[in-house]
């Protein structure tokens, strides 16, 4: 996927520091498959939208070349 997005459920954040640099992994499966196979992004803090995910939240990924740039938690509608 050069560019694209990727809806899913975060099943978890997980704070990584290397060499100093922290990232978070971010683990999610896919929103129609939540019992399916477990994702993997890594990213900046700087790229989750409002800094706070919680584990069953519908979140949506952005992806730019293949690395995900962007994390946002999809709010559900009325």
């Amino acid at each position: 996927m050069l560019k694209g997005t990727r809806d899913g459920i975060l099943k978890r954040v997980q704070p990584v520091s290397i060499h100093g640099q922290v990232s978070w992994d971010i683990y999610f499966t896919d929103l129609g498959d939540e019992s399916g196979q477990t994702h993997l992004a890594r990213v900046g803090p700087e790229a989750v939208v409002g800094h706070k995910l919680e584990p069953g939240d519908h979140i949506q990924l952005e992806y730019l070349v293949g690395v995900p740039v962007k994390v946002t938690r999809v709010v559900p509608g009325p």
